[in-house]
């Protein structure tokens, strides 16, 4: 039986809301102020919570910010209900985390529906996180501290980035390191004229921050999600125990980042000494291999993001893309693009 949490100042429509999902079968918990629904959801970790926004003591967009706060409830599907139907509102809620918005007043089937829909969607992550753990567990095989390991993301503290979402900026302290579950994730560096270069692109089972853990140093670039990303988070000290402990892990961890290493200096030669036509095209292998890696079909990237990926401008990744398309290399709809010939672009010269 799911149990909800309704966090409502309006004494009538808080009751109302109750009535309604005990009829449909939830359990349902009540407070008349974010003060007291936050308190609450640390203590009977609902499976999905409802919140007004305006309220006394702490307002929706504060109750939302605290539980974010909380590893224990950063991971709960969170659906605002107000009055509030402008935009702007909508938008603030969304980019804080929120998972759905309903405004007052709805009806029954709407309320219902909102939330059998994220609870499903909570299924489905979980099912795919499953997934994800059991491809990771024959990544690290048996040996004991590859095994806690394992035990350390069985008992994970799971966090959700909508699309376009900051992770950390550059020159933030260093509080952890993530796992990929699903989603895309980039990195990139702010040259002082104000170009984008991407450092990095990490896809499902791929470890991201591990480089500045490892060097004990804030953050050296920016992270964002490319799509709705889920992510394994591992706090630093945590972290640094286990490396202590068991050197299987800590030999699993200097691989990781001496391959980033021998990624990133083959990146900076091929800006170094390649064509531009030639960057792209790396680039364009580089994704195709990764989406292959995932079972994907095609690449989905920005022309934004495929220039800062190869050191170049915009308009010349364009110009550059359309003349792969009149050569047949590739198909390109939007920002979906599919590789025609690859082994003609593998062996492309300068």
């Amino acid at each position: 039986m799911s149990k909800v949490l309704i966090i409502e100042d309006h004494n009538d429509i808080r009751e109302n809301i109750a009535e309604i999902l005990n009829l449909a079968g939830y359990t349902v918990y009540l407070a008349n102020n974010g003060k007291i629904g936050v308190e609450l959801a640390v203590l009977n970790l609902p499976d999905i919570i409802l919140c007004d926004i305006m309220m006394p003591e702490l307002d929706g967009y504060g109750v939302l910010y605290m539980l974010n706060k909380n590893p224990k409830t950063s991971t709960i599907p969170f659906i605002f209900i107000t009055a509030k139907s402008e935009r702007p509102d909508m938008r603030k809620a969304m980019e804080m985390g929120a998972d759905d918005y309903l405004t007052k007043p709805f009806d029954d089937i709407e309320l219902l529906q909102a939330i059998e829909s994220r609870l499903n969607k909570k299924k489905s992550e979980r099912d795919f996180y499953s997934q994800s753990l059991g491809h990771l567990e024959r990544l690290v095989g048996d040996r004991e501290g590859l095994s806690e390991l394992k035990k350390m993301i069985d008992e994970h503290v799971q966090r959700t980035f909508k699309k376009n979402q900051i992770i950390h900026y550059e020159g933030d302290r260093a509080i952890g390191i993530y796992l990929v579950i699903s989603g895309k994730i980039k990195t990139v560096k702010l040259s002082e004229d104000g170009h984008e270069l991407m450092t990095g692109m990490y896809h499902t089972n791929d470890f991201l921050g591990v480089n500045t853990i490892l060097s004990n140093e804030t953050y050296t670039d920016t992270a964002t999600a490319l799509e709705d990303s889920q992510v394994c988070f591992f706090p630093k000290e945590q972290l640094e125990e286990l490396l202590k402990l068991y050197p299987d892990v800590a030999e699993k961890f200097i691989k990781i980042l001496s391959n980033e290493i021998r990624t990133k200096d083959i990146h900076l030669l091929q800006l170094a000494y390649q064509s531009v036509r030639k960057r792209i095209a790396e680039s364009l292998l580089r994704l195709f291999r990764q989406e292959e890696a995932t079972k994907g079909n095609s690449i989905n990237i920005t022309r934004d993001d495929l220039a800062a990926m190869s050191g170049t401008a915009s308009e010349t990744v364009s110009r550059i893309l359309t003349e792969f398309r009149n050569e047949g290399l590739i198909e390109k709809s939007g920002s979906q693009l599919k590789i025609l010939d690859y082994m003609k672009i593998r062996k492309m010269k300068n």
